[in-house]
Parts: C-alpha cells; sequence; structure tokens
C-alpha cells in the first residue's frame, strides 16, 4: 500500500509508516498538484494546510485512510469521507505535556514577574528591589476542567505545595480522589476560595464567555487567572478591566477569541501591571509534535491493516443514505441529548436510548444523533453522527441501545434517558403533525415544547401567580417571552414549565428567577 504525506510531521512518525507501506513525502505539495496524483495512494496524511475537499475524495479513488496530524479535522470534508467509506483519524492528547507545562510556565512568570524583570535588565536597569513576588506553595488552585491537561495541572501543582480544588460536571468523584483533588459542584464556591485559576476545558456554548464581570467579581480579591484552553472563554475586555482595577493580581494568557489579538487588545493589556501573554504555543513543543508523528502514523497503519483504530474520528453505517432520509428525525435526537445534557446537574455516566414505533429499525443513527447532542454541550471536538459512539467511549459514557417496533400513542417515538450518579433525566419526543419535531416529555411531565433556540425549563409548585412573576422579572430584564408550555401531575401539585425566549438570561437574572419562593429548580437551556 502506499502513503503521501502531505504536510510536515516528525521524522520518526515517518520512520514508522516506512517500516510497513511506501512512503511519499511531499510536505509541500500543492492543492492541484495533489488532486493529479492523489487517486494513487492508500492513505494520505496532512495537517492543517491540505484542504481535503469533496473534489480531492472524487478522486481518491484507491483512498482508505485520512490521517490528521492533530486535532481539529476542519480542513476535512468529514461527510463525503465518511459517505465514501474512508477512515478519518486523528491524534488527540498528543499535546497534553506541552499545554500543561506552559501553564505552569504562565503561572510562575506571574507569581515572580519574571517578564518584567527580564524587561528592566534589557533596559539597563537595576531594580531588584521592585520585584517582590509570591510563591505557590500554600497556595489554594482552582482547575476548571478535570480532563487530560486538568489532571496534569493537578499532580505538578500538588508537588508545589499547593492545595488543588476543581470543577467539571462531566467527571465523576472518584476521579479526584484518585488525584486529591476536592470536587465543586458549584463553579462560583471555588473561584471564591481559589488563589489561582486556571482553565482547561473546551469552548462550548456552556463555557463560552464564562469567565465574565460577573464570575471575576465572586473571585477572590488579588486573584490570578490562567487560560492556556481555548479563546472565547474569557470576555477580554472584562478581564482587562479587572486587572487595571487590581482585582487581579495577574493573568497568563496563551488564546485569544480573535488569533492574533486586535492592536487595541495588545495596547489595553500592555496598561496592565501583571499580564504574561503567549501566542497560542501550548502545542508548540519538539516532543509534543513527535509525539503527533508517532501516534498519527500508528493510528494509519492500524487503520490500513484492518486493527482497530483509537482515535477514529468516523465510521460509516452500513448504509450511509439514511442520514438523509432519516434527517428532521435526527435533528429531533441531537436536539433531545443536548436537552438532556443540558438538564442534568452532575457528569453524565449512561444515556439509554428507546426507539420505537417504525423508526426501530433505524435505531443506530438516532442513538448516535442523540449523543452528538449530548456530547456538543460537554466537548468543543468536532462532534458527527459518526463519530459521537466512539467519542462517549472515549468519556466513559455507557450507552444503552433498545428498539421496539410497537408505540402505543405515536407512529414513532424517542426517549432519552440520562443518568449520573444519583439523578436521571428523561426526555421523550416525536414528529407529529406533518413532521413538526416536539419535546412531548420532560421526566415525569407530558408536554408540548417546541425545541429550538433559547428555554428555561423549571418545576414550581402549582399556586397562583408563579408566571406572572416569572414574567414580570423577565420584563424587566428586557426579554421577550416567544411561548410557554405547562405540564403538571395534578392541580395543587408540582408542575414543569418551558418558557421559549428569544434571548438568553443572565445570570443575574437567572438567579433572581430561582429565588422566587415557588420554584424547586430552574434550568436555562440552549438548542
Amino acid at each position: 500500500m502506499k502513503i503521501l504525506v502531505t504536510d510536515p510531521i516528525a521524522p520518526k512518525g515517518i520512520e514508522l509508516l516506512k517500516k510497513e507501506f511506501e512512503v511519499d513525502v511531499m510536505p509541500e505539495i500543492s492543492y492541484e498538484e495533489l488532486l493529479n496524483i492523489v487517486g494513487n495512494y492508500d492513505a494520505i496524511v496532512t495537517r492543517s494546510r491540505t484542504p481535503v475537499t469533496t473534489e480531492l475524495l472524487e478522486k481518491a479513488i484507491n483512498l482508505k485512510v485520512i490521517g490528521r496530524a492533530g486535532v481539529g479535522v476542519d480542513n476535512v470534508d468529514i461527510q463525503t469521507a465518511s459517505k465514501k467509506g474512508i477512515l478519518v483519524c486523528n491524534t488527540p492528547g498528543a499535546n497534553t505535556i506541552g499545554a500543561t507545562e506552559l501553564t505552569i510556565g504562565h503561572m510562575i512568570n506571574i507569581i515572580r514577574t519574571i517578564h518584567k524583570t527580564h524587561n528592566t535588565i534589557m533596559d539597563y536597569r537595576w531594580e531588584r528591589h521592585s520585584f517582590m513576588g509570591t510563591e505557590l506553595f500554600g497556595k489554594t488552585l482552582g482547575i476548571i476542567g478535570l480532563g487530560n491537561i486538568g489532571s496534569q495541572i493537578s499532580i505538578r501543582a500538588k508537588a508545589f505545595g499547593m492545595k488543588v480544588l476543581a470543577y467539571d460536571p462531566y467527571i465523576p468523584r472518584e476521579k479526584g480522589d484518585r488525584l486529591g483533588v476536592k470536587l465543586y459542584d458549584d463553579l462560583d464556591e471555588m473561584l471564591a476560595v481559589s488563589d489561582i485559576i486556571t482553565i482547561h476545558t473546551p469552548l462550548t456554548h456552556e463555557t463560552k464567555g464564562m469567565i465574565n464581570k460577573e464570575r471575576i467579581a465572586k473571585m477572590k480579591n488579588g486573584a490570578i487567572v490562567i487560560n492556556c484552553a481555548r479563546g472565547g472563554i474569557i470576555v477580554e475586555w472584562d478581564l482587562v478591566e479587572a486587572l487595571k482595577s487590581g482585582k487581579l493580581y495577574g493573568a497568563g494568557i496563551d488564546v485569544f477569541s480573535k488569533e492574533p489579538p486586535p492592536k487595541e487588545l495588545v495596547d489595553a493589556f500592555r496598561e496592565c501591571k501583571n499580564v504574561s501573554l503567549s501566542a497560542h504555543i501550548g502545542a508548540n513543543t519538539y516532543e509534543s509534535q513527535e509525539n503527533v508523528g508517532i501516534i498519527i502514523a500508528e493510528q494509519v497503519t492500524k487503520a490500513l491493516k484492518g486493527l482497530p483504530v483509537d482515535y477514529l474520528v468516523n465510521a460509516p453505517f452500513p448504509d450511509i443514505s439514511v442520514i438523509t432520509l432519516l434527517k428532521p428525525h435526527l435533528d429531533l435526537a441531537e436536539n433531545m441529548g443536548s436537552l438532556a445534557a443540558q438538564l442534568t446537574n452532575e457528569g453524565i455516566k449512561k444515556i439509554k436510548v428507546e426507539v420505537m414505533g417504525d423508526l426501530a429499525k433505524n435505531s443506530k443513527p438516532i442513538v448516535s444523533a442523540v449523543l452528538k447532542g449530548v456530547l456538543k454541550t460537554m466537548i468543543d471536538y468536532p462532534v458527527n453522527i459518526i463519530n459521537s459512539t466512539y467519542l462517549a467511549k472515549d468519556y466513559g459514557i455507557e450507552v444503552e441501545e433498545v428498539a421496539k417496533e410497537d408505540s402505543e400513542d405515536f407512529k414513532h417515538y424517542i426517549k432519552v434517558i440520562a443518568y449520573g450518579d444519583v439523578q436521571e433525566k428523561v426526555v421523550g419526543g416525536s414528529l407529529i403533525e406533518n413532521h413538526i419535531p416536539r419535546i412531548l416529555q420532560i421526566d415525569k411531565f407530558f408536554v408540548d415544547v417546541e425545541p429550538e433556540g433559547v428555554m428555561l425549563i423549571f418545576e414550581n409548585k402549582d399556586m397562583p401567580g408563579v408566571i406572572g412573576t416569572i414574567g414580570s422579572i423577565l420584563g424587566q430584564a428586557n426579554v421577550n417571552i416567544a411561548g410557554f408550555r405547562l405540564g403538571r401531575e395534578k392541580k395543587g401539585g408540582i408542575a414543569l414549565g418551558v418558557l421559549n425566549l428569544d434571548a438568553k438570561v443572565s445570570d443575574d437574572v437567572l438567579e433572581k428567577l430561582k429565588r422566587i419562593p415557588q420554584i424547586i429548580s430552574m434550568k436555562q437551556v440552549i438548542l
């Protein structure tokens, strides 16, 4: 078999490939040249430079595997590759240590102001007594996101003699216990007691803008914030304001919402007293790049030899055409998965999907769509219905699939049950009246809700005036109600309300709503 390497990868990776296959290395090949020769190869290994388009894949008549040396696969047409039965694999986690050590580097830079004293010496000034710092020893580190990198940070922080806390609703408490890390259920509570906060989460609708003016206000005075994860998680101008005011002691930033950052933002950071900035270099170590080359070589080799692949981005269904035929059902299933995940208050251990009626024979793509919806709330890795089952396994989520050809009340019905340690959330739905998607069940309550946009879902004591109070608070916040549905056990019992809103509700308004005496629980959901 023949492999074409179209972008630079570490020599060790190429050596591994050459042990098994004929390998051509053309790291500067143009797209036009690639179009002319790609039909001769069984596999190609790329980075972000090479666009693997529909046009290219149509000419790749012998292609069996696409190896992406890196995590992102934005340059690969996953759908076309999947339809053609071409496996796509990548290298998640190869840069874990590089990103971990950069984070520690920013911490030390900030607490000891190394970057500042360096600049004075380069200006021929000796200001030894101007740079009093502090120590990591005895400080409390709050980690947002206890995945691969967050876990490695915790190990190193404990070696410095730090007390380590973490917030990650998707990580089981046993992992925290194993690492000697105290897991918090409430992010704000952790922020309030942390001297240094470091972020290691993906960028999702939940985490975008998560560290904003309101969250910073809840931090300790003089706290330090580090972000070597994803740009956009921190509201940068709120961070600048907190640094200038002295609310925060310092910040170490490797990633920005727009890269490179605009001049006005850089100028604003220049005015701050203690900022350590780097240019998205978390993976820029020789070791990380070597790991990427070795791992992608291993993955491509396994794929070409028909062995199980560890980091598979896609895997075609036996009949890929069902994706088009079932699109309305798949869209509903994805929204149901997202809704169930957002309603949970703890990490998801298991997802059970019941597919009933005439959909039963196509239960597998329905399950994959549900998992896509679940995972999109948890990670910023590219998730589709082809790779969602593999990613669910990687994240330790048990999946149970139940297919029943009989359905009592509907032609077809989908039920999703998300299990945590002690909690379970149920979402049921179907297409009704000319294929209109509807959520028809949330937990024990029966409703009729359009699954889209911003939704407020709340349980309350079924008493007069509750909806009016909610409407009044939303009105004062200039948030318009687009629709309302109610389900209840019995008159005067417990009710479940669902409000479709025209805009997202701020954290402050949401807290105000939760303080209404009759409210038992309330969640804001975005679909």
